[in-house]
């Protein structure tokens, strides 16, 4: 995780975070091995936002959600999270 944002509220009172999820891996297409490594626009709600949000950039947790526009209007696509397993937690620049 990196660039965590503060919680906010939507006009329903529901907790959001947004953060950046950072994706490394080998994967194999056409009998080759890639190395992946990508960037994604993160955002969890409700008591996950609560959750995750205690957590500090550079902790490692692995999520299952969906892909979803940032909004009607944009074709930009954040990851909306429906549960996390915690990895690695940083906390106060040292990792348990």
């Amino acid at each position: 995780m990196r660039n965590v944002q503060p919680i906010r509220y939507s006009p329903a009172g529901v907790a959001l975070m947004m953060f950046e999820l950072q994706h490394q891996s080998q994967q194999s297409e056409a009998n080759q091995t890639l190395s992946v490594s990508v960037n994604l626009r993160t955002q969890a709600a409700g008591e996950l936002a609560q959750e995750i949000g205690r957590f500090k950039d550079g902790t490692q947790i692995a999520v299952k959600g969906f892909l979803a526009r940032t909004s009607q209007r944009s074709d930009i696509p954040v990851l909306h999270v429906n549960s996390y397993k915690l990895l690695k937690e940083v906390n106060h620049g040292t990792t348990h």
